[in-house]
This record gives structure tokens, sequence and C-alpha cells, in this order.
């Protein structure tokens, strides 16, 4: 593994990165920046989530700036916290270099501040695609002096719903601009724009591709579907310093859940569609700070999220596509550290698993859902364990000591021990003294005879969910990415939730927001898919 001070960069960015800690280069960093330093050449990068790309693609930008105020530089990701992660990045990394202006721009904020921050010299523009080709529509950002485009993250921007503003974008760039194109998985999608808007691209794949992230150990439950609430408080109880995001399917069950977990004394807050900008950006900023222990968050309402040090990803159900789980698993185990990716699961599930493994190429371990008196021991010892490496204040705390022990003299040390733990630790024997344990549950068909009353029962769409037939299928080359990126390529139901997913080879059903009941039939007639027009119509729970 190279160092940063072996890969050609200026000696001002070199002091930066040493200022910042920056040292040995991770894999994609290692190939993809003396590429880019050397060659005009366009470049596809294939590297999970939390491989440090950012660095990968700004550091030789920066390198290669001209000393000017024209706009040379677009970076697009899918959403304002990638953005903002960005060019937080790039800025340290520019801190020594003279010059260099950075603008960052994205929906829900006022654009004419950030019209002011390109027209005052911004040399490197950081924007969400919507954002980046509304300025571009108003004349506010001009496209002839570019001379590198990023996507990064392109699988995800493409998911959601961004395909025609990037066409629009790309098309609107110089012929001379030099295009890098980062990913976590290589779409029949991507290919296309890779075919259209770039000139025999290098193709650099760190890993196996679409598999999941190296450091990631996956884990799944099997439990009751009535005891699934229970299984998830005795697996985080079980991680007395878990520091991560559960993931729900609709943003309803996101807010019954964070809201339980609230009511139990749990850290936690919600991400969802519902919530309002301002409001988000005051939970991540606290989730940033470690303030919140466990983000509660559907899939669209968590893109872009970029925490290096999260210890746990939790799936209260596993999504409907496996890119998906790569996805959420891909946000543990970054920058080098280790994580742990966790499913809670129906025994009916069970195939679900071995497709993930044929997906990710990783091992998936069963695990089985920890008894009230392992939850006590693990709490305890992480209880000592914080006792014992406490920093004191001698000096500040002394001037108190003999108060203490006059109050104390009479308890013996035994006596001590006990009340200690009583007061510290009451709350977890307490929670668990009469509880009984959750049933040990193997795998297979564990629930006799009314297993097929269950499994039909399980099979119903969710009431908050109307069920749609879209009249395309497999045999048109239709997936679940391609069905995101379709409803969400419409204004009125861009971040709807998606419910269960059903492909034929002719026909599509799946279920969507209730609300959206009414823009469905409307909005998918305007649309066509590699030709085809496309139409879907509400139908009764039984097409399922």
């Amino acid at each position: 593994m190279k160092t940063f001070s072996e890969l050609g960069l200026n000696p001002d960015i070199q002091k930066s990165l040493a200022e910042l800690g920056y040292i040995e280069a991770t894999p994609i960093q290692e190939e993809a920046i003396p590429f880019v330093l050397d060659n005009d050449q366009d470049l596809i990068g294939l590297a999970q989530t939390g491989t440090g790309k950012t660095a990968a693609f700004g550091l030789p930008i920066l390198n290669k700036l001209k000393k000017n105020k024209e706009v040379q530089a677009i970076i697009l990701c899918p959403t304002r916290e990638l953005c903002l992660q960005i060019s937080r990045e790039i800025t340290g990394f520019a801190k020594y270099s003279t010059g260099v202006t950075i603008a960052t721009v994205y929906g829900g904020a006022r654009a004419d501040l950030q019209i002011q921050e390109i027209r005052n010299g911004a040399n490197i523009v950081v924007g969400t695609p919507g954002r980046v080709y509304d300025l571009i529509r108003r004349r506010a950002l001009k496209m002839n002096t570019i001379r590198f485009v990023v996507l990064d993250e392109a699988d995800e921007m493409l998911d959601l719903g961004f395909k025609d503003d990037l066409d629009a974008i790309l098309a609107d760039t110089p012929a001379t601009k030099q295009t890098l194109l980062f990913s976590a998985t290589m779409s029949p999608t991507i290919y296309n724009i890779a075919k259209k808007f770039m000139k025999s691209p290098r193709e650099i794949s760190v890993g196996k591709k679409n598999m999941g992230a190296d450091k990631v150990e996956h884990q799944y439950y099997f439990v009751k579907p009535g005891q699934k609430y229970e299984a998830l408080r005795r697996v985080v109880d079980s991680e007395p310093d878990i520091y991560g995001i559960l993931f729900c399917r609709t943003r309803r069950e996101t807010q019954e859940i964070a809201d339980k977990l609230k009511e139990d004394h749990y850290s936690t807050e919600t991400l969802h569609g519902d919530i309002q900008q301002s409001a988000r950006t005051l939970i991540m900023e606290r989730f940033r700070q470690k303030k919140i222990q466990l983000l509660v968050a559907t899939d669209v309402a968590a893109r872009g999220i970029d925490v290096n040090d999260l210890t746990h990803v939790i799936n209260y159900n596993l999504p409907d596509a496996n890119e998906i789980y790569v996805h959420r698993s891909g946000r543990t185990g970054r920058a080098q550290k280790s994580g742990t990716s966790i499913s809670l699961l129906t025994t009916r599930e069970s195939h679900k698993i071995r497709e993930l493994q044929q997906k990710t190429g990783k091992t998936f371990i069963q695990k089985q859902v920890p008894t009230g008196r392992e939850i006590c021991v693990k709490q305890l010892v992480n209880l000592v364990e914080k006792m014992k490496n406490i920093e004191v204040d001698t000096e500040e705390i002394a001037p108190f000591l003999p108060t203490i022990e006059e109050g104390l003299k009479h308890l013996s040390r035994e006596e001590l021990l006990t009340r200690f733990v009583s007061a510290e630790f009451s709350h977890f024997l307490n929670l668990y003294k009469d509880n009984k344990d959750l049933e040990v549950i193997s795998g297979g068909g564990q629930y006799g005879s009314d297993r097929g009353s269950r499994r039909d029962k399980e099979r119903q769409p969710e009431e908050n969910f109307v069920n749609v037939r879209l009249n395309i299928g497999r045999n048109n080359g239709f997936d679940i990415k391609s069905l995101f990126g379709l409803v969400n390529s419409q204004k009125e139901l861009k971040g709807a939730e998606i419910g269960k997913v059903k492909m034929s080879g002719s026909f599509t059903l799946f279920g969507i927001d209730k609300s959206k009941e009414k823009d469905v039939s409307r909005c998918f007639r305007a649309l066509r898919f590699k030709g085809q027009q496309l139409e879907a119509r509400i139908v009764k729970e039984s097409s399922y």
C-alpha cells in the first residue's frame, strides 16, 4: 500500500493531508489518483462506499486546477448531505492551496445565495443534479469552462430518478472535459451513461463488482413476527456502545419504531420523507456528534448519510432489492474500520439470506437472540470497563472526598459494590428480571399448523399502500432499479414509499404510498420505457 507522498501530489496538498492524518492511500485512491494526474482519459471507478472516493477524485482535480476564478469542476452527487460532506473534505484538502473556492448547491436552500457563491469566483461546484440543472437553465452556472465532471455515487443518483437531469447536464458540458464516474455497483443504466457520455473510459475496480464491503460482518436472527420489536431491543441492549442506523420499510413503520424506542428510553431519532429539511439538518448534526445513538430511517431518507464510524446497520425489514442491502450494509465498516450488519427475519425469509450470500460473496452468520442474563452480563462488563477507564480530576474532586467518606464509612467493600451496581445497573436488572427469553428459532418451518394462514397474512400488503399493476416486466429489461427510477422521475411521486414488489416476465406488481393513489396512473401514462408506452392501474390485494 502506497503513502500519499508517493502518488505525485504537489507539496501544498501533501501538507494538508499530513495535517489531516492521511498517510496510506486506500486501494481506489492508490490507483485513481496517479491515473487522473497523468491522463485526460475518462475514468470509471468501482468501489464500495467508505473507501475514500472523495480523495480519489478530489485530490487530483485540486492538483490540476488552473489559478483562475472560472468554474472548472462540477461534482454531482445524490443528496444534500453528501454534497456538504464532499465540500468539507475538499476544503480540508485545499487548506494550503491558494485560489481554490468551492460552491455547494442543492435544493431546499436559497438559490440566490448559491448563485452569489458561484459569481464570487468558485472554481469547483459540488451539487445535486436537480439544483445544478436549475442553475444552468437560469444561466447562473456556465458550463463552457468545465474541465472535470465527477459523478459520485452514480448508482444512487439513478435510483433517485436523476437520469434526465444528468443527461441534460452532461449534454451541456464541453466535449474536451474529463469525466470521472464513481459507483458502488455497475448496473446496465450506468453502462448506458458511460457509453453515451464517456470517451473510451478506463475502468478501475477495487474488489468484485456489486459485492459487499470487506470489513462488514453480516449477521441475522430468526424471530417470530410478533416478537420482532422485542428481539430488536435485546439485540440493541446486547451492544452497549452501538452507534448505527436502523432501516425500516415505510415512513409509518419508521416513525412507530422510533416512537417505541424513545418511550423505552433509547437515544434515537427518525428520518423519513415527512421530516422537514431544517429538522433533518438538526437531526444529522446531533447524530454526527453522537448525541443520537440509533437513527431510524427509510432507504430514501438515508441516501447520502456519510458517517465513517458507524458500528452497526440493522435491517428491521430486508429491502426488496439485493442491491439496496449492499448499500445499507456499506454504511458501516468504512474508513478502514469494522462494522456489523444485522437483519431480523422470519424463517420464511431464509431464501433471502442465500440470495444475499451469492450477491455479496460474504458469509452470513445466524445468531440467537440474546437472553436476559446474557444482556445483563454484557452491560455489567461494559459498565465496569467504563469505570476502570474514566478520567478522574483528583484536584477537582478532593474537597468533596471527606464528605463522601463520612457518608459511606459504615458500608463494607461488598456493600459498596452491591449498591454501586444497583444504582448504575438497575434499569437492565429490572427490565429482564421477570422477562421470559424469546423462543430459540433455528430456521425452517417452526410455526406448526397455522403456517399457511400466517404465510397468507404476511403476503398481504401493508394497509398504507395501494397496489399497482404495470404493463412491463423482466422480459422488457425492467428491474427494481428501473421501477424506483421511474417513480422518482415524476415530481408528484418522487420520494414515495414503495411496498412489496413482484415481477414476472410481462408485468410488475408493486405497492405505493396510498396518498399517491390519484397520481400513479396519470404519471405513468406520460412515461415510456425503452420505447414502450407505460400503463399503470390500481389492483386488488388478491393480485399479489
